[in-house]
């Protein structure tokens, strides 16, 4: 019943409702209208908002820090446009920063470079195959070849080392330039600790032509000067002989104690020439060794005999009294000239009036012969002075002495295999120690 009377109600009142109806259709299509044409500018603005965020980040990626994001009427997109510009300005003091350290780098290297390029020696590094990394200047004109040219070659091929040497354990070593044959060189190697482990080496060359020109100059020199004041020396040692002997007629007793002195101190003066004269024989390995079985007991004690007039000036006594004799194999000459320096060093700078111990003994594989003086010592900051060539304590001592005795005996012992040390406590004693090898081949044990 109910729905014949809706029924009925619909069919008298139908035009209404569609009137009705059409009305509601046409009000909701003009809202959604308006609504889609309020979010359609609303879309428009962010998306040309977001075009200029893309564009000044594109500008930001390309380098260019000047840009910033400008303030935009939009809800929320203040914080956003301050974060960009906050980060933009960071990366600007950034790469400010780093420009300014890039230019110090820059600066300091080309002084680094300058300074090395201005040095005499020349500088090339080279790879684990001794392939050329980098060269200074100096090496491009020595290797006469363009500097750019030389990376990625051998540096073999234009240098020459010893057959037994390897190039990456050079330490002042000859080397010799194939593009020059006429100049000295020589090369120190040092590594190099590269950041990818990779090992390389710098070589380190210098020309040294002029300083072994120098060399030989000074020696030629020497040579000549100690060889021409030798022949004066011996002919008046000679002079002085005939006078004592009495060849020109009977001279009086206080005539022979001063020609004896004179002869002395001659003989002081021929040796300090002949040290002069070997020291530099020494230098150009020259020195040649001639050794004989020597039995030490007969030969040390005709050394001291010939001494004792040297020291009786300061009334030093030279003792010497083996318990045994002992053989060694050594040039007689070259060990006597040792034992003589280390006993005339003995008088110069041991206490007057005091002994000169002489002694002989034998330690594993060596051995050895010890003098010993009584006097002022050396200090701890002189003792290992004290071999170096030209080094002398003579001044301290208001002396005269080249520095050589001590050098050229050491040279001297050491071309025997042997060694020669020192041991003293200041104003005690000093005490010098010869090791010699022990003869072990029978043959020469025996002399044959």
């Amino acid at each position: 019943m109910l729905l014949e009377i809706i029924g009925y109600f619909f069919e008298e009142n139908s035009v209404f409702f569609i009137h009705i109806l059409n009305l509601f259709i046409l009000i909701t299509l003009i809202v959604l209208f308006i609504f889609a044409r309020h979010a359609g500018k609303r879309w428009t603005r962010i998306n040309d908002y977001l075009g200029v965020v893309t564009k000044t980040m594109n500008s930001v990626r390309y380098g260019d820090l000047s840009k910033k994001i400008e303030k935009y009427d939009l809800p929320n997109t203040e914080p956003l446009a301050d974060s960009i510009n906050r980060m933009i300005e960071t990366l600007y003091d950034r790469e400010k920063m780093i420009t300014e350290y890039q230019n110090e780098l820059h600066k300091q290297n080309k002084f680094l470079e300058a300074v090395i390029n201005s040095l005499s020696d020349g500088l090339v590094a080279v790879d684990e195959d001794c392939k050329i990394l980098r060269a200074t200047p100096k090496i491009s004109d020595w290797f006469k070849t363009d500097g750019k040219k030389l990376v990625g070659e051998s540096l073999l091929n234009y240098i020459q080392i010893a057959k037994n040497k390897n190039i990456k354990e050079l330490k002042d070593d000859d080397v010799y330039l194939k593009t020059d044959n006429s100049s000295n060189f020589i090369a120190s190697t040092m590594e190099l600790k590269l950041e990818d482990k990779k090992r390389g080496f710098i070589i380190i060359l210098k020309n040294v032509t002029d300083q072994r020109e120098l060399e030989i100059l000074k020696e030629d020199f020497v040579a000549t000067l100690t060889h021409d004041l030798k022949v004066p020396i011996i002919a008046e040692t000679n002079m002085l002989e005939l006078f004592l002997n009495e060849s020109f007629g009977p001279i009086s007793e206080k005539q022979e104690v001063a020609l004896k002195n004179m002869q002395a101190s001659n003989k002081e003066l021929l040796d300090l020439v002949q040290i002069v004269l070997e020291t530099y024989k020494v230098r150009d390995g020259k020195i040649k060794l001639y050794k004989e079985n020597i039995m030490l007991k007969g030969f040390i004690e005709d050394i001291a005999e010939e001494m004792k007039p040297i020291a009786l000036k300061t009334n030093n006594n030279i003792v010497f009294e083996p318990m045994r004799d002992i053989r060694v194999y050594a040039d007689k000459i070259q060990l006597k000239r040792v034992i003589k320096n280390l006993i005339q060093n003995a008088i110069s700078y041991g206490e007057a009036n005091s002994p000169i111990e002489i002694t002989i003994g034998e330690i594993p594989k060596y051995i050895v012969i010890k003098v010993k003086d009584f006097g002022a010592g050396i200090s701890k900051n002189e003792i290992n002075k004290i071999f170096n060539r030209y080094y002398s304590a003579a001044k301290k001592f208001r002396k005269i002495g080249t520095g050589l005795g001590l050098y050229l005996s050491l040279q001297i012992v050491k071309s025997h295999g042997g060694d020669l040390t020192v041991e003293s406590e200041e104003g005690e004693f000093t005490e010098f120690t010869i090791k010699l090898p022990a003869v072990t081949n029978l043959n020469l044990l025996y002399g044959e």
